[in-house]
């Protein structure tokens, strides 16, 4: 009875530890007093929880603002410098990488253009160990390595880090972050196990926790980079199915007609909302590169530019309208290239929502990221700090990975 009694009080703790670092991690600093009603926890036990995490390096406790009557209450604030990750959105004609801190602060970042060429997943792997190398530059020598997260465009094997298909890349079946966490053994010695993630699902559980969405359990992430992603997150957790591969709303067949879609199928909604179908409303559009173009014409004034990107509006709103009716999300947030033409065809497309079923339509709202073309990035970072997030003193009583110079 003792030792199951012991067992059971051991459990609690770990849990209000995490409890405590998550939130100082996605809310940053806040005040003991903050901390015992966020958590509903009282202030001794919250005095406990903060004082192991600082034993650990993970939190430090500085006085707060002067001006008020009595002694300032101590702020507790995350230190990025205890624990890092590396973060990869790897899109599919650059890769963006960065450090990031405990409690979501940056503390490098590098971004490197790829021709298709380059696109072969060995090649991959050498850029990301690269700009491993330098990314890694700007950390001290024995700050606890957490992880690694990548964001890829495709369907992903969130379990296996397996590539299963990424039409836009070429890739099939590449077991991409086992290729990864071994390049990285190989230059660095000891380090944590890759993740890697469809980019659209690490958008939405970026905007879900840091960014437009932030106060909804029920959110769709419509990723638009060349091809089309999404992510689902449905009472607050994300939608993964039972592979790992449900969310690929870009290949939700919206017209059986239609163009040829690269992964086989005829018709998906990335063949008529893709950055193709947007830089094809511009006549020459093998020469423009830059959605921008496309947008820059329309507020010239350029009514054919004007009809054909509104032509891309309807086909967006028809899509939205049955992820709305499927799905039931407070918001939807339109990422990439999507965010970037939604100003100027929002009456087509919000046209084309009101023909959703009433009662989903009158919850949804839609919303361009917070976070802007980092989502993914932050996404991927989050992946990466679940374990420390999740069993603090474990991940750092166990860990021995430790940025070191090579």
């Amino acid at each position: 009875m003792r030792t199951s009694l012991a067992s059971s009080q051991d459990e609690v703790r770990r849990h209000n530890l995490a409890a405590v670092l998550q939130r100082l991690h996605l809310g940053g600093p806040v005040s003991r007093s903050e901390l015992v009603a966020l958590t509903g926890l009282n202030r001794s036990t919250v005095g406990v929880l903060v004082a192991e995490l600082a034993e650990q390096g993970l939190v430090v406790e500085e006085p707060g603002a002067t001006g008020t009557v009595g002694r300032p209450s101590l702020i507790v604030m995350p230190q990025p410098g205890s624990a890092i990750v590396l973060a990869f959105d790897f899109r599919v004609d650059r890769t963006v990488g960065a450090v990031i801190g405990l409690g979501g602060k940056t503390i490098s970042r590098v971004e490197r253009f790829r021709e298709n060429s380059e696109s072969a997943p060995d090649l991959s792997v050498l850029q990301l160990i690269d700009m491993a190398h330098e990314l890694l530059e700007e950390v001290p020598e024995e700050t606890l390595w957490v992880g690694t997260g990548i964001g890829l465009p495709g369907i992903v094997n969130e379990r296996t880090g397996v590539v299963s298909q990424a039409p836009n890349l070429g890739w099939i079946d590449v077991p991409f972050a086992q290729m990864v966490t071994d390049a990285l053994r190989k230059e660095f010695g000891e380090v944590p196990t890759t993740v890697a993630s469809n980019d659209a699902d690490l958008g939405a559980l970026a905007e879900h926790t840091r960014g437009a969405a932030i106060d909804s359990g029920n959110v769709i992430y419509v990723s638009g980079e060349v091809g089309i992603g999404g992510g689902v997150v449905l009472g607050g957790a994300l939608m993964t199915g039972a592979g790992g591969f449900g969310g690929e709303i870009g290949h939700m067949i919206v017209n059986p007609t239609g163009a040829q879609c690269r992964c086989g199928s005829r018709g998906c909604w990335e063949t008529v909302i893709g950055r193709a179908a947007v830089l094809s409303c511009i006549q020459d559009s093998k020469s423009v590169g830059d959605v921008q173009d496309v947008i820059n014409s329309v507020l010239a004034g350029e009514v054919e530019v004007q009809d054909k990107l509104n032509g891309v509006g309807r086909w967006l709103g028809i899509g939205l309208v049955n992820l709305i009716n499927i799905f039931n999300p407070e918001v939807v947030v339109l990422g990439g290239h999507l965010g970037q033409i939604y100003p100027v065809v929002a009456d087509v497309v919000n046209e084309q929502i009101s023909h959703a079923l009433r009662a989903p339509r009158e919850q949804v709202r839609v919303a361009l990221p917070v976070l802007g073309e980092d989502s993914t990035l932050i996404g991927a970072s989050e992946s990466a700090f679940a374990s420390l997030l999740a069993r603090p003193m474990e991940a750092v009583g166990e860990s021995s990975t430790f940025v070191t110079s090579k």
